[in-house]
C-alpha cells in the first residue's frame, strides 16, 4: 500500500530514486487518469471515459486499461504493451499533494514505501550541498505540467456537465460459456445532445478547440474491442460478444419521456 508524504529537505535529503524504473505498481490497475490534451493520442490505444464515485459529484477523466477491477491488459510480462502511456503513469512514485505545513499549498510528494525509493538507490533528490538535483527539478516540472493539464481537464468536464452532454454507458460482455457480465459507472458524451447544440455554442466550442477532445473520446470507444481481443490472447474463457449501450436507467428515462 502506498505511503505518500510531502517531500521535505530536512527529512528526505538522503532519499534517492532507482535508476531503473519499472511499472510493476500498475500491474493490477484497470484505469489511469488522463488529461483532455492527451485524448487524441490515447484514443488510438484505449477507451477514454469518465468515471464517478457513487456519492461523488466530480467526474474523473480516465483511460480503461482492463475490463474489470484488478486487470491491466497493457502491462503483461513485466512490459508496457501500449503505443502510448498516459502522463500520469510516467511520474510515479511522485505526485502532487497538499503541503501539511502550509495551508492550501500544493507540493511534491513521494511514495516512500515504493520499491523505487530508498537511500540505497542511485538517483538523489538533493546533491551533497543540499540543492535539488536536475532529476528532481525535472520531476517537479513534469508534475507542474500534469497539474495544469488536470485543471484544464476539470474545466472541460464542467463545460460538458453544464451543457448536460454526459450520460452513463453499460458494457455487456458475453463469454464462450454464455455468461454475461456488465460494466457500469462509465460515462461518455451524448452524441445526440451534442448534435443538438445551438449554433452559438457550436461556434464557441469550435473556436476553443473543444471538439478535438470530444471527438477523440467518442472515437475511442471502439477500443473496447481491442481490450476484448487482448484479453482473449491470454485467457481460455474467450469473450465472444461485447455491446456498448446506454445504462438501463437512461433507457428508462427515455421510455418515460416517449410515453409522456
Amino acid at each position: 500500500m502506498a505511503n505518500v508524504v510531502a517531500i521535505k529537505k530536512d527529512q528526505h535529503q538522503n532519499l534517492k530514486l532507482a535508476e531503473k524504473r519499472t511499472l510493476s505498481h500498475i500491474e493490477n490497475q484497470h484505469i489511469a487518469p488522463i488529461s483532455a490534451g492527451e485524448y487524441a493520442k490515447a484514443s488510438s490505444n484505449f477507451p477514454v471515459v469518465f468515471v464517478k464515485e457513487p456519492d461523488a459529484t466530480r467526474y474523473r477523466s480516465v483511460v480503461m486499461l482492463g475490463l474489470e477491477a484488478g486487470e491491466n491488459l497493457f502491462y503483461r510480462d513485466a512490459k508496457w504493451q501500449g503505443l502510448y502511456m498516459p502522463q500520469s503513469l510516467t511520474v510515479s512514485p511522485f505526485s502532487i499533494g497538499l503541503d501539511p505545513e502550509i495551508e492550501n499549498t500544493l507540493t511534491t510528494c513521494i511514495d516512500i514505501d515504493s520499491p523505487l525509493v530508498g537511500e540505497d538507490k542511485e538517483l538523489p533528490l538533493y546533491d551533497d550541498e543540499g540543492s535539488e538535483t536536475e532529476m528532481y527539478k525535472s520531476v517537479q516540472q513534469s508534475l507542474g505540467r500534469i497539474y495544469d493539464n488536470e485543471v484544464m481537464t476539470d474545466k472541460f468536464i464542467n463545460e460538458l456537465v453544464a451543457k448536460e452532454l454526459l450520460f452513463e454507458l453499460e458494457l455487456r460482455l458475453q463469454d464462450s460459456q454464455g455468461q454475461t457480465k456488465k460494466l457500469v459507472g462509465i460515462y461518455t458524451i451524448n452524441e445526440k445532445k451534442l448534435s443538438s447544440l445551438d449554433d452559438e455554442t457550436v461556434l464557441d466550442f469550435h473556436k476553443r478547440g473543444l471538439f478535438i477532445p470530444i471527438h477523440a473520446m467518442l472515437s475511442s470507444l471502439s477500443q473496447v474491442n481491442r481490450l476484448c481481443k487482448m484479453r482473449n490472447e491470454y485467457t481460455e474463457q474467450k469473450l465472444t460478444n461485447v455491446q456498448i449501450a446506454p445504462a438501463q436507467k437512461e433507457k428508462s428515462e427515455a421510455a418515460e419521456t416517449a410515453t409522456a
